[in-house]
């Protein structure tokens, strides 16, 4: 009997401290649908599942980094949700297709119109982002998480390198090289686009020679059929003088 009570404290101790020691997997994430390459564009998903098991979460608020401002920033509606886009004034404009952008998307906020995630559910919120910085391996978004209940959980905590996860870390994106691909994407697209004017082009030269042609061969058929009936008048109306001649 003591060393089954023994072993049951040990257990309970155990898991104690592992409960303890084991970082918060269920906490809101990002991720790129399929690469987010420096310098290009690419839709990111927010990952936000519910920890709680009586309450709903209602609310999502996602910082935007200004140390690196993102030019362009859409969110993709998702049902249930309303979404509110909030923007700030840079203090170093940016460039983008040739002009200056002076404000930037600084925070975007999804609200629940029903019930929201209820416990038990995640949900994924799509936001298309560009261009990616050049001088950053990763993208910092700090998120505020709200439930029915008014509890707010701040996933603001900026993971370390070699340091253990924090207990409310804030979600990271991160940055790949750009490829030859990812810079030859837009001269892929002229290319292309050149090519199939020209395609285009020969396919309207080509239909103009034979409607060409086949003028002519409709004008050559109606020359030939005049001419038929010209030279068939004309032997027709030598025998009738003949006849006449004969006959007087």
């Amino acid at each position: 009997m003591k060393a089954s009570r023994i072993a049951a404290a040990g257990a309970v101790a155990g898991a104690a401290v592992l409960a303890v020691s084991t970082p918060c997997f269920a906490h809101v994430s990002v991720q790129p649908e399929g690469e987010a390459a420096k310098g290009g564009y690419a839709v990111i998903g927010f990952k936000v599942p519910n920890e709680r098991d009586d309450t709903s979460t209602v609310k999502l608020e996602v910082t935007f980094s200004t140390d690196h401002p993102l030019a362009s920033v859409m969110p993709q509606p998702v049902e249930g949700w309303d979404v509110e886009v909030t923007k700030s004034k840079l203090d170093k404009p940016l460039e983008m297709h040739g002009e200056k952008i002076n404000e930037a998307v600084s925070k975007v906020t999804w609200t629940a119109k029903g019930d929201g995630i209820e416990p038990g559910f995640f949900q994924k919120f799509p936001v298309s982002v560009g261009t990616l910085p050049e001088d950053a391996d990763e993208l910092v978004f700090k998120a505020l998480q709200t439930y029915s209940d008014k509890e707010v959980v701040r996933w603001i905590e900026v993971p370390q390198e070699g340091q253990e996860e924090p207990e409310h870390p804030a979600p990271v994106l991160a940055l790949s090289e750009a490829s030859d691909d990812d810079h030859s994407d837009g001269a892929a697209a002229d290319d292309k686009a050149s090519d199939e004017t020209e395609d285009a082009a020969a396919r309207t030269s080509a239909s103009d020679d034979e409607g060409d042609s086949g003028g002519s061969d409709t004008t050559a058929r109606v020359l030939g059929v005049v001419g038929i009936v010209v030279g068939a008048a004309g032997v027709a109306y030598g025998v009738l003088a003949g006849r006449r001649r004969t006959t007087a």
